[in-house]
């Protein structure tokens, strides 16, 4: 099912031109806390982009090991588990890449913000979530799809992914209800999570975080939203600790430049063939090619414990960039044409903006839904059309996102 069949069945009353990617991520959320209510009980649930008080992801199907290569991570740190180095890399930059762990398998990263960058992590028990649901998913109710699958002898779900911190941005003191432990010599916490990931909700034993220091004052983390209580275990989790390892630091590449940013925006995160943040890793699979997020003003570098977007209303004030294949929009394509729509919610001030490529095969858009709606409109425009768009099929052509992202 592509993203924008998920305002078909969601919100299948509105005009198609009201819908942006926003809208078909939120939908994604609503449909995913519906399906996991049954991960835990009261409803809340999912997994990402503006993200989590629930999170919001988009589920899938399949396991298998396919990331965009791109190692991520940055910042100086002492020696690793084997004696290993990490590079005192910039924001924006990859600095490891994926390794297996028993049956979990950690992807190349391909999120990079301005303190960490995010992998997916896939399990060979589980039937990973990072493409759009299908059209009976999202009406599921429950976890009745989790018991069939079960009943059928199928794969329980799982949602996880790897957030590895640049040195100073993770503290491990503000994680609720942290148990410490040592694993492979280095420290470690580890928590269970409330039910949807929303900090207001009870503990939930199926979703579960796991971090360690992996350098002097940088932390990773694991977090695994599983539709088994049992699996993964905090012991499989601690299992990634000594594979993660410095890898040559790449800057993260994007398949554009910008060439208008509006006065006090700056770029937050970054995805490499896919959205930006917790959008991308929740859609890992669904072939779109990049994007950014920009924020006004900054967003703080430190005293982290989960990526920016993983709270719903965390980023007040924003835009985002999305580079998608068409048939990633629930828009029909208008090739060669750049148009502007003003959000109906509300007293917001902005919108969103599509540009579509020559044969409407690609589309841009800039978009301040789902982050304030502050930006007025005509700004979104001034940024959309100030944008250039590098040949998606060739990566040698994208630009490393500490320059792209630049005004």
């Amino acid at each position: 099912m592509q993203l924008r069949e998920f305002v078909d069945v969601v919100t299948s009353e509105e005009p198609p031109l009201a819908r942006t990617v926003d809208d078909i991520v939120a939908a994604g959320r609503r449909a995913e806390r519906r399906r996991r209510a049954g991960f835990a009980s009261a409803g809340a649930a999912g997994l990402v982009v503006v993200a989590v008080a629930g999170a919001f992801l988009l589920p899938t199907s399949g396991a298998e090991r396919n990331t965009p290569a791109t190692p991520a991570r940055a910042g100086a740190a002492a020696a690793g588990p084997a004696g290993a180095t990490w590079p005192d890399a910039a924001p924006f930059t990859f600095t490891f890449q994926g390794y297996d762990a028993g049956t979990l398998h950690v992807q190349d990263p391909i999120v990079a913000s301005t303190a960490y960058q995010i992998a997916s992590v896939y399990s060979d028990r589980h039937t990973s979530n990072d493409k759009p649901v299908t059209a009976e998913e999202a009406e599921a109710q429950g976890d009745i799809i989790e018991q069939k699958k079960r009943a059928a002898g199928g794969k329980p779900s799982l949602w996880a992914y790897l957030t590895v911190y640049r040195p100073g941005a993770f503290d491990p003191a503000e994680i609720k209800d942290g148990e410490k432990v040592t694993v492979a010599g280095r420290r470690a916490v580890q928590a269970t999570l409330p039910v949807g990931l929303d900090p207001q909700g009870p503990a939930e034993e199926r979703n579960k975080l796991f971090a360690w220091e992996y350098a002097h004052n940088a932390w990773a983390a694991v977090t695994s939203v599983s539709g088994d209580e049992a699996t993964p275990s905090f012991r499989d989790l601690g299992g990634l600790v000594e594979g993660l390892k410095p890898s040559k630091p790449k800057s993260a590449p994007v398949p554009f430049t910008v060439g208008y940013v509006p006065a006090g925006y700056l770029p937050l995160q970054t995805g490499t063939h896919a959205m930006p943040g917790l959008s991308g890793i929740a859609t890992a699979r669904a072939g779109d090619y990049g994007g950014a997020t920009y924020t006004r003003p900054a967003m703080p570098t430190s005293g982290l414990t989960l990526p920016y977007d993983a709270v719903e209303g965390t980023i007040r004030d924003g835009f985002h960039i999305f580079v998608t294949p068409s048939t990633s929009s629930n828009q029909s394509p208008e090739p060669g044409t750049t148009k502007c729509y003003r959000t109906t919610d509300g007293p917001a001030r902005g919108g969103f903006c599509n540009v579509w490529s020559a044969d409407g095969t690609v589309v841009l858009q800039v978009s301040s839904q789902g982050l304030g709606n502050r930006l007025p409109l005509a700004e979104l425009e001034k940024v959309a059309k100030g944008i250039t768009v590098a040949d998606v099929a060739d990566e040698s052509t994208w630009t490393p996102a500490a320059k792209a992202l630049r005004s």
